[in-house]
């Protein structure tokens, strides 16, 4: 069910803008976050909740100003069950190749 939300979530291409945004500069505020963007700070809102809902933002109070930060570890998640697993065979292949070519017959 997490990653159903995470997929969808990453599906949309404003809300992968907005993580890369932070990616670049985290702990935006909503201003922030809006500046450059053809998006109404009611969309931009929005897409923040996708966001966290799926637990790839997270956000922190300072004061009146509400921070939004990346939370990189779901995407690392993700990464790990879905594309390792298809680079091990290649990975091995290429340095079985590395180590004929090279003459290491250890």
């Amino acid at each position: 069910m997490a990653d159903d939300a995470l997929f969808r979530a990453l599906a949309d291409v404003s809300r992968r803008r907005l993580l890369d945004r932070l990616h670049v500069r985290n702990g935006q505020t909503l201003v922030e976050l809006c500046e450059g963007l053809r998006m109404t700070r009611q969309a931009v809102t929005k897409h923040l909740a996708v966001l966290h809902a799926a637990n790839l933002v997270t956000w922190q109070r300072v004061g009146r100003t509400k921070r939004h930060y990346l939370n990189p570890v779901p995407l690392h998640e993700i990464a790990e069950r879905w594309i390792r697993k298809f680079e091990r065979r290649r990975l091995s292949a290429l340095s079985a190749l590395k180590k004929h070519l090279e003459g290491d017959n250890r």
